[in-house]
């Protein structure tokens, strides 16, 4: 009795200190406006925001004049809505170069089978470029220099493996460019729209660069690479000199480029902290026309870029200097006169079109301007070393007003699990810290962006040392004096939902509490059921994680598989899952509440029918992160905002409790 009444009162006492709640609809709804691109004109702006159902639409207008003063844009209202998607919402579009086209991405509720759309700026017609049912889509290069084509990679041939198709935007033909001989994962053009690379993943995991001198001619190897080795093709400049990021030979990654007539390598930009990067937030920049690398990301702590041609290094010490951000160059036009800048910050991300000529940036608009009214919380770098001596690196966010000592703490893990947190915006570590919590975020071994050393030392060691990298992780937060070793909870979603899991079945005792979002619970049958194309994918997880078909590795694979532990769940637990979900299919969150239920423990299981591998729809996502705050608050003694009833306005969540 005494420990709950200590921690209702270090609950309360927290709660008086902190500032007030950030509504989840702002930090999880729908931003304000996002993502926008320049036309190729230049004469235009495009960017996402919500229509007057709360979906996620493309917008166009023409490119407004500064205010007076020079320092924002001004609103012109008359923007125009260009998509009428009914649901999910568009996410990614770019601008076609026939001067009339947007193209844009989307799938039907989550199951990842993309189809390339093209909304007509003048008709308003909305076309299918790819309609073909259960076939994947996606849209590798355009060019100004051949306004009516596309190239786009399709499986509709051969559901395990990509092509590249040439698509005809005024006619909407499509025809087979450049056929895959079952082991490429990547493929590379030049300037003038022509396959001329490929990356490819051999059965034993080791890499090949293949080259080409012309469509129609043989192809020949450029550079192999070890299956320890990272070695991805981006495109090929004008110089005719194959780009690449490769670590091989060294212990980062750096920019190189390859020429393929000698096979010379000249190093373009590298740094000892840590490797080039190329991730869903930033990736090295390309001139538009010519291909050359123009700078290069680094990102040991915050981001860090190495310019390579001197024709920006003005822009960049200029950008540098606008706002306290990690910026990236996300659009361009033609000309290469203006350019769109986004600078993330953990404040929330804000974009500027900058002027090359006049050496001035003009704030466009905040995604998310509510945010602004909120006191946010500060993210910091942090690293240590786990217990075996390996160097980690994350990032801790400590909640505003509640002082940084003995706090309920939050362990964040990113999925992948080869990728890696960043710093910048993160909704979930923002909208935690506001509830009373402190979030750390770590990058443990198998993350990319620390060279080969960190990443391969992640092979085949699910559940073993990348779970104890998180108990260390817990325990540096406890001896610096951040966390409550008894208020501890893990939360994550694919491969951090897997962690979630992991926490409460291999020590089940450490954590508090966890929160699961599509995390695979079989490893044997995660792999059983993924998506045909994901043939050659395949071959990176039966290195990284283990091949269950392979007899010396199945023991290991059941060992780090949760659902054979399951009757070790003593803690609270919450699942969220997609039905739809390509990738960890829905039996995963499934037999693990089977399991669970048969032995006799508590879990809560939330499915929405309508999503896949996440959550897309803002009434989902802020659906369940509702539960997961009632669900933590309840845990670790947080602060919760009320639900509205049930389920969320327009959610379509389904709750199943078990032994609760």
């Amino acid at each position: 009795m005494r420990s709950i009444a200590l921690l209702l009162l270090l609950a309360s006492a927290a709660r008086a200190e902190l500032p007030p709640f950030i509504p989840r609809e702002v930090i999880f709804g729908n931003p304000q406006r996002t993502s926008p691109r320049l036309s190729p004109d230049g004469k235009r702006v495009a960017w996402l925001a919500p229509d007057s159902k709360n979906v996620l639409q493309v917008w166009v207008r023409k490119e407004p004049e500064p205010e007076a003063g020079g320092t924002h844009h001004r609103q012109s209202g008359d923007a125009k809505q260009i998509t009428h998607d009914k649901k999910r919402g568009i996410r990614s579009y770019r601008w076609a170069h026939d001067g009339r086209t947007l193209l844009y991405l989307q799938d039907n509720d989550g199951d990842e089978n993309f189809h390339v759309y093209g909304a007509d700026l003048e008709s308003a017609n909305v076309r299918d470029y790819t309609p073909f049912e259960g076939v994947r889509a996606d849209v590798i290069d355009l060019r100004a220099d051949a306004p009516d084509q596309v190239l786009v990679t399709l499986n509709v041939r051969d559901r395990q493996v990509f092509d590249v198709w040439r698509l005809t935007l005024s006619t909407g033909a499509l025809v087979l460019d450049t056929q895959n001989p079952g082991d490429v994962d990547e493929w590379a053009s030049d300037v003038k729209l022509q396959v001329r690379a490929a990356h490819a993943t051999l059965e034993d995991g080791s890499i090949e660069v293949r080259y080409r001198d012309a469509p129609g001619q043989p192809w020949r190897l450029l550079q192999k690479a070890t299956p320890d080795d990272t070695l991805d093709v981006f495109t090929i400049s004008d110089l005719g000199s194959v780009l690449l990021i490769s670590d091989v030979g060294r212990a980062t990654a750096a920019m190189v480029a390859r020429d393929p007539a000698s096979g010379a390598e000249q190093v373009l930009a590298q740094s000892q902290e840590g490797d080039a990067l190329a991730t869903s937030r930033v990736a090295p920049l390309f001139h538009p026309q010519s291909n050359r690398v123009q700078a290069v990301p680094f990102a040991p702590g915050r981001r860090q870029w190495v310019v390579v041609d001197p024709s920006v290094e003005a822009d960049f010490k200029a950008l540098a200097k606008v706002f306290d951000g990690d910026f990236d160059v996300v659009s361009r036009d033609d000309a290469d006169g203006h350019w769109v800048v986004r600078y993330a910050s953990d404040k929330g991300d804000r974009w500027y079109v900058w002027d090359r000529g006049q050496k001035k940036a003009l704030l466009l608009f905040e995604q998310q301007p509510a945010l602004s009214r909120y006191r946010l919380a500060e993210m910091k770098p942090i690293s240590f070393a786990a217990r075996d001596g390996l160097g980690l690196n994350g990032y801790l966010t400590l909640p505003p007003g509640a002082g940084e000592k003995g706090l309920p703490m939050v362990l964040f893990v990113h999925g992948g699990p080869w990728s890696r947190d960043e710093w910048g915006w993160a909704p979930t570590a923002q909208w935690l810290a506001n509830r009373g919590y402190a979030v750390l975020q770590v990058n443990y071994r198998s993350s990319i962006g620390y060279g080969k050393a960190l990443l391969n030392a992640g092979n085949k060691q699910w559940g073993l040392k990348m779970h104890t990298d998180l108990l260390d992780a817990m325990e540096w937060a406890v001896k610096k004096g951040y966390a409550d070793p008894k208020r501890v909870a893990v939360f994550g979603g694919s491969y951090g939902g897997y962690a979630a899991l992991a926490s409460l079945t291999f020590t089940p005792e450490v954590f508090a509490c966890a929160v699961d979002i599509v995390g695979p619970s079989n490893l044997r049958t995660l792999l059983q059921s993924i998506p045909p194309y994901w043939k050659v994918v395949r071959r990176t997880f039966n290195l990284r994680m283990g091949n269950p078909d392979d007899p010396a590795d199945a023991q290991l694979i059941e060992n780090a598989s949760p659902l054979f532990k399951a009757d070790r769940i003593v803690r609270p637990l919450l699942i969220g899952q997609g039905k739809n979900d390509p990738r960890v299919n829905v039996r995963e969150s499934e037999q693990i509440v089977s399991a669970i239920e048969k032995h006799g423990g508590k879990v809560t299981y939330v499915l929405y029918p309508d999503e896949g591998h996440g959550f897309a729809r803002p009434e989902n996502r802020t659906d369940f992160n509702a539960r997961a705050e009632q669900f933590l608050a309840k845990c670790l003694g947080g602060r919760a905002e009320p639900m509205r009833g049930e389920r969320y306005p327009g959610s379509t969540a389904v709750v199943r409790v078990v032994g609760n």
